[in-house]
């Protein structure tokens, strides 16, 4: 670790208690913190003693219900204005860019991004903007090191399978408008997004999505702490991941 991130792990030992980041210390020693399930092999970093579910039911948490329930209450204004957004504002819509690729026929409309929102989302999908800010952002429960957006799969498009880089957030999923045709595997259960609903999945689990309907299919993502993190592991892993990105960013 860089002497930024030593420094900033005893600040949060001071306030949480010596062993209070046991886990993110024993992540990051050789091995990655012990045996992972072979479908989340591809992913860089598994913090252990979390459960290792594939799938999660979205109202099993107190902490997450109330963005899982005020997404699904809003979803028909939501989904008035993605589709509003989607014909009138289309430059708000870009390539998705993934770690791993980038891909045209998978176009994003961000409301979280950076670490906050999206200002100008405020106007163009303003219902996502303020359940968001309300519900995920105000409460701590948004990862910040990632985003929430509008995910935009056209027809014909699919998601190669692959792990994304941790498991400590999990990815929401609101069904915002969603054709015949579409699904989405993980860990090997494919599932179908029900309209106006939630799912709840862990990414580090190789997942794959696919549209082979007749229209665009659209969720509306939100990355969001895993609900058994603890507040001093969540304060480390931002540290951890920013510290990682600035590295990287000046080689």
């Amino acid at each position: 670790m860089t002497p930024e991130m030593e420094r900033a792990f005893a600040v949060i030992r001071s306030e949480h208690g010596a062993e209070s980041l046991s886990r993110v210390e024993r992540m990051l020693e050789p091995g990655g913190g012990g045996p992972r399930h072979p479908l989340q092999k591809g992913a860089k970093w598994i913090l252990p003693g979390l459960s290792p579910t594939p799938w999660h039911e979205p109202y099993a948490y107190p902490e997450l219900t109330p963005v899982v329930e005020a997404l699904e209450y809003a979803h028909p204004a939501i989904k008035d204005e993605l589709n509003s957004a989607w014909a009138a504002h289309r430059e708000g819509f870009s390539a998705y860019e993934h770690y791993l690729t980038r891909q045209e026929d998978w176009q994003a409309l961000y409301v979280y991004r950076d670490g906050a929102l999206v200002a100008e989302s405020a106007a163009t999908v303003p219902t996502a903007h303020k359940v968001l800010q309300e519900f995920a952002v105000d409460t701590g429960t948004i990862c910040p090191l990632l985003e929430s957006h509008f995910s935009t799969l056209l027809p014909g498009a699919s998601i190669a399978p692959h792990c994304d880089l941790w498991n400590f957030s999990i990815n929401l999923h609101l069904a915002v408008d969603i054709p015949d045709g579409c699904g989405i595997t993980v860990a090997d259960e494919t599932r179908c997004w029900r309209e106006g609903r939630c799912l709840l999945f862990d990414y580090s689990f190789e997942h794959e999505a696919r549209n082979d309907g007749d229209r665009p299919r659209t969720c509306l993502l939100v990355d969001l702490w895993h609900p058994e993190t603890t507040r001093a592991e969540r304060r480390a892993l931002v540290v951890l991941v920013s510290e990682v990105r600035r590295l990287m960013a000046d080689v």
